[in-house]
């Protein structure tokens, strides 16, 4: 006999077979039961939570000879093996994504006329009916509201939105909820044992996880899982192996080098993971998961087993989170998730996916690239962590002063060269709007000037960067910064960039204009 996907050859055949709708099971039993059926049913839910499963056990409950107790078919009968097999030519089933016309519909109200030559009901189970067409729906309409006595509808749709609501008023409506991990846990422990196969909970329940709620695509992820390790334990590490995933723990370190600005490392584990095969797309989906699930860690008034509930994690992996999420206030977890939610759309059609990717994490390092308020307070937040360093290593730092002595430490003495005695009038007026020059460059300009800054060479004015990478960048985009700098001071500036190479103590040879000046006596106009 050929070989059988697991989730066709474990679909349930009886009510009691069918894993987390108890609701809706007990009022399908209960309606066979009394014989209190309606004439038109509405299933909808989200994939591979049992519509047509259900819909396939009720059509024979109604038509079954020996009903059970609880109002599930024996499927032992004639009529229920013939609707197994498809030979019990009273129940119909329709696939709406295929005949989703007005004649297909017409050839189902002309056969409706027809009484049923076995069975008590005559049963039309329409999967997918979102998918028929305005015309059919219309078509629809009056044979749905008033069914000749024998016939019974059955509609199944994931996309509960696109029904009609005059079809909506003519059902009864049951919505089925993605199932719980431990539910489809459960299901997956019972079918390997009568495969006398054997795994970890700890891999059963990540495939759970995968399988966002539902059992089709579970059984279907550990029937690949089980292919590949053929007559072996199915374990954990295999798991990930086979399902391109990637370990939390992968995303804990991952957090934990953006938390320390630790560029390097943040793009190594990125490179093992695409070296190892990972999908980068599936890798930044499961990182905003992975952000949202510390997010929820964070969140101040729940305990630690309620979220570990929440979120279906081990208590180890739950501390672990709790570490991570420390590190971070709420609103920078939601710029990162910001961040990465755009990058989901941005990597969908590029072919350079990885750089992308990449360019995300720098700007997760890097929120002087961006001026929303979450940026500002991590900037805000940087700064107040270097300051704590500082006093922790005994450096005591005050606003008009600079370094001072602290704990009997000398302050290390910055040398300056003095300011001029009379700044050139396009100097001052670039640094009276560097604020403003910063903010209004583009994205790279930006953020290389937000570590530059302004300072005088004689009577000409040089942007001083951090860096000779940051200088070359800039001297590429030497005619967007003059554009800028005269659209700001309203008139053109001559200037030059240099690199810290310039001079050996590029702050003794070219001074901090910006902390030199006293600006208390400037007034900003928001515009």
């Amino acid at each position: 006999m050929a070989y059988q996907s697991l989730y066709r050859k474990y679909r349930p055949q009886r009510f009691s077979d069918v894993a987390g709708q108890d609701a809706i099971i007990k009022a399908l039993g209960n309606q066979v039961v009394t014989d209190r059926l309606a004439h038109a049913y509405l299933f909808t839910g989200t994939r591979g939570t049992g519509k047509t499963t259900v819909a396939k056990i009720f059509a024979r409950a109604v038509n079954c000879e020996n009903l059970q107790e609880d109002g599930s078919p024996c499927c032992e009968c004639a009529t229920c093996r013939g609707i197994a097999d498809g030979s019990f030519m009273n129940v119909i089933e329709i696939d709406a994504a295929s005949n989703n016309g007005v004649d297909n519909v017409r050839t189902i109200i002309e056969e409706v006329a027809y009484r049923p030559q076995s069975g008590k009901k005559k049963v039309y189970i329409i999967d997918e009916v979102h998918m028929l067409s305005s015309g059919a729906f219309n078509a629809l309409l009056k044979t749905l509201e008033e069914p000749p006595e024998y016939a019974m509808f059955i509609l199944a749709t994931t996309e509960i939105g696109k029904v009609p609501i005059t079809i909506l008023s003519r059902c009864q409506r049951y919505d089925f909820r993605r199932m719980s991990v431990d539910t489809l846990v459960g299901r997956m422990q019972k079918i390997l044992s009568a495969e006398n196969g054997s795994a970890d909970e700890k891999a059963l329940a990540f495939i759970a996880r995968q399988a966002d709620g539902s059992m089709r695509d579970a059984l279907s992820l550990l029937d690949q899982c089980l292919a590949f390790n053929l007559g072996e334990s199915l374990t954990y590490d295999r798991t990930l192996d086979v399902l391109g995933a990637v370990d939390t723990s992968v995303y804990a370190a991952l957090m934990e080098a953006v938390a320390s600005s630790d560029l390097k490392s943040a793009i190594k584990l990125l490179d093992d993971a695409v070296m190892k095969g990972r999908e980068i797309q599936s890798f930044v989906v499961d990182l905003i998961s992975y952000m949202r699930n510390l997010l929820l860690v964070s969140a101040e008034g729940s305990t630690g087993a309620d979220i570990a509930d929440i979120l279906g994690v081990s208590s180890d992996t739950y501390d672990q989170m709790k570490k991570v999420a420390a590190k971070f206030d709420a609103e920078t977890m939601m710029r990162y998730i910001r961040i990465f939610s755009e990058l989901t759309s941005e990597i969908r059609y590029s072919s350079q996916k990885k750089i992308l990717t990449e360019i995300a994490i720098v700007r997760l390092m890097h929120p002087e690239m961006q001026d929303d308020a979450a940026s500002a307070k991590q900037r805000l937040a940087i700064i107040e962590r270097k300051l704590d360093r500082l006093e922790r290593e005994g450096v005591k730092v005050s606003g008009a002063s600079g370094a001072s002595v602290s704990e009997g430490k000398p302050a290390v003495p910055v040398k300056k060269a003095p300011l001029p005695d009379a700044l050139p009038e396009d100097v001052k007026m670039v640094c009276d709007n560097w604020g403003r020059i910063v903010k209004d460059s583009k994205e790279m300009v930006r953020g290389i000037l937000a570590e530059s800054r302004p300072s005088v060479d004689g009577s000409k004015l040089v942007i001083v960067c951090k860096d000779e990478i940051s200088s070359g960048s800039l001297k590429g985009n030497e005619s967007e910064l003059a554009a800028i700098l005269e659209r700001e001071t309203k008139k053109k500036i001559d200037f030059e960039i240099y690199g810290p190479g310039k001079g050996e103590d590029s702050e003794a040879k070219y001074p901090d204009i910006m902390s030199m000046i006293d600006f208390d006596d400037i007034k900003i106009v928001d515009e």
